[in-house]
């Protein structure tokens, strides 16, 4: 087939990840693969090396597929996207995360494209931000998926939610786990200790990690707010922060504030083939995230047999199992959050086995050659239906 996705912004990203784990397996899989996207900007870092390096996948920049709202680039967007695909005639255009996901939609849907496909990695509209402006992202989902076959789901909560605001139809939607390269991550051939040692971490530390941009929702106040007087306490407790974004500056003001320099470790963005080792180095995983789709980082925990702690909204509960793979949260209870820490802290034996069940649980689905093999069903099924209907 010939395969064209579209995404917003190519930074690393768990939305990006899978996008980029797609092109890749497809293209290996003999698939003619293009990848479209908008300009990369800002601190969160580019997944456009992995992908040129990958060596199999065309790449398209084009200059009007931007984050914001913005009503005339948007117009030259869809007419600079009907152009590719008119040039490129692809079988099926699989479009990824909001904004590209309804310009894609509708440039792919006016020029006849065989098979359009979204995937649902977080749905644009949310309880943090005002009426209008979810308002406006419901009505254009809605429109948007009435533009295309299919729409897949990382989790069954996204389907749920977004049926529950009237976009799309039950027809339309499969849960396809949002995959990853699983081996490095059930890879226990080195210790956390050796480990913390190559990464220039304190050995004896009980580390709490994160991996996640340090941006509005993903809950690191939260962690200070909960943490500091544990950590002011006792100097053993570490916090460890994988990632980096427009908030860094803000947070770690906090950091200095708080006098915690010496306990939180910021190593900021790093390669995405490094994210394993940076976990094998926590204790525990931690993810209080306001908003996601399916969380790759509480996955990439369990793969690691790490015990998770996360907040009990969208995607989360279906990989974080209260009592079974983790712990859940109400969001913003930083009273349970400290205590689950400390439970798990004071419990190394609950934290073994809540990593070893979450490990079984999400080795087979989260694996990327799985989510490549899913993907090739829904398309060769629109395919085959719309041939039908021909």
């Amino acid at each position: 087939m010939k395969i064209m996705h579209i995404s917003t912004r190519l930074i690393l990203g768990g939305s990006q990840e899978n996008t980029v784990f797609s092109c890749a397996g497809q293209a290996d899989a003999g698939h003619q693969v293009s990848l479209v996207f908008g300009p990369i900007e800002g601190p969160e870092g580019t997944m456009l090396p992995a992908v040129r390096e990958h060596g199999g996948i065309e790449t398209i920049e084009t200059p009007n597929l931007i984050r914001e709202l913005s009503p005339r680039r948007d117009l030259r967007c869809v007419t600079e996207l009907r152009s590719i695909i008119r040039d490129h005639r692809p079988d099926v255009v699989h479009t990824h995360s909001s904004k590209a996901g309804v310009l894609g939609r509708a440039a792919a849907w006016r020029e006849d494209v065989p098979a359009v496909i979204h995937t649902i990695h977080g749905l644009p509209f949310h309880p943090y931000q005002s009426k209008s402006k979810n308002a406006i992202y419901i009505a254009a989902e809605r429109w948007a998926a009435r533009r295309c076959h299919a729409i897949v789901t990382v989790a069954d909560a996204m389907r749920d939610q977004a049926l529950a605001a009237g976009v799309g139809r039950p027809s339309q939607f499969k849960t396809v786990r949002s995959g990853m390269i699983v081996e490095p991550y059930l890879d226990d051939s080195r210790s956390t200790i050796e480990t913390r040692r190559t990464l220039g971490l304190p050995e004896d530390a009980f580390i709490v990690g994160t991996v996640a941009r340090l941006a509005e929702l993903k809950g690191h106040d939260d962690l200070l707010d909960a943490f500091a007087p544990l950590m002011q306490a006792d100097p053993n407790l570490h916090l460890l922060w994988v990632g980096d974004g427009y908030w860094s500056e803000r947070l770690l003001t906090r950091v200095e504030e708080l006098g915690l320099t010496d306990q939180v470790h910021t190593p900021g963005l790093v390669p995405p083939e490094t994210i394993p080792d940076w976990i094998r180095a926590m204790d525990v995983v931690v993810h209080p995230s306001y908003r996601e789709g399916l969380p790759r980082a509480v996955v990439q925990g369990l793969l690691a047999a790490k015990p998770v702690v996360a907040y009990a909204l969208d995607g989360a509960p279906e990989v974080c199992i209260d009592g079974e793979t983790g712990i859940l949260i109400e969001p913003g209870d930083q009273a349970s959050l400290a205590d689950a820490i400390e439970r798990l802290r004071g419990d190394p034996e609950l934290g073994i086995r809540l990593g070893a069940e979450g490990r079984r649980r999400c080795r087979g689905p989260f694996d990327r050659k799985t989510m490549v093999r899913e993907l090739d069903e829904i398309y060769r099924r629109v395919i085959a239906e719309s041939e039908a209907r021909a």
